[in-house]
């Protein structure tokens, strides 16, 4: 069994593929919390997909699932056109040996498939060749997530991602007070053909736009891609989108 927390179908909203028609399959579990993102929900403070993140009050509402297969042909059954496949959190990393996800990535190849990660789990490329064909969104933590370092930087599993795929890249989220960060150039030195994304925090529109020149200011002045967060311009932080 896997647990899925939500599927849907949309456009990818963020990152080097913004704009692209997508089916989301969300995935449950994280080994991270990131309180410092500040979304508050049930009593409880992490990033902006909380209810993924946390199984002690949110599990009972994952559904268990033996074949994602059928999930995900509901979606793109009456397409005229592959949509990409975007597997997401949590940290979907975490069932990446779980046969139930092998099957399904075996059986849509064809398509193009990303993994939103938070790159803190290393995969033996080797024994699961699959992997080898995915983008991976490197969507590393910084100091602002307000997790520990050691916890939330594992170069040895980046190392491992830009090693063995072609179109993978790292994904950072900003806010206005982050901009002066000397993160970013630590983390990514070793892995200059790597491009970097960055975007503004927030997990409501208003909430974009407290951040979003700040970091647009940085990236211009850093030479990183800026990127913004079009599904939460248009519908905030609603569910499905």
């Amino acid at each position: 069994m896997i647990p899925l927390v939500e599927s849907f179908y949309s456009f990818q909203g963020e990152g080097k593929f913004v704009g692209s028609p997508s089916v989301f399959i969300r995935l449950g579990g994280c080994n991270l919390g990131c309180a410092g993102f500040g979304v508050k929900l049930g009593g409880l403070v992490g990033c902006d997909s909380i209810k993924a993140v946390n199984q002690e009050h949110f599990g009972d509402t994952w559904e268990k699932v033996d074949n994602l297969i059928p999930t995900i042909n509901e979606y793109i059954k009456e397409l005229e056109f592959k949509p990409d496949i975007v597997f997401t959190g949590g940290e979907p990393l975490l069932h990446y040996q779980n046969p139930i996800l092998l099957e399904a990535l075996s059986h849509f190849q064809e398509h193009r498939i990303t993994f939103e990660t938070n790159a803190t789990i290393e995969i033996d490329f080797e024994k699961y060749p699959n992997y080898k064909n995915i983008t991976f969104a490197m969507s590393v933590k910084l100091e602002n997530s307000g997790e520990a370092k050691l916890k939330r930087i594992n170069h040895q599993a980046i190392n491992a991602i830009v090693k063995n795929t072609k179109e993978s890249f790292f994904k950072f989220v900003l806010s206005k007070k982050d901009v002066e960060t000397k993160e970013i150039e630590a983390i990514t030195k070793p892995y200059q053909s790597t491009k970097i994304y960055c975007m503004p925090m927030g997990s409501t529109a208003k909430e974009l736009a407290e951040n979003d020149k700040a970091v647009a200011n940085f990236c211009i002045k850093k030479g990183y891609n800026y990127v913004d967060r079009m599904h939460i311009r248009l519908w905030d932080n609603e569910e499905g989108r």
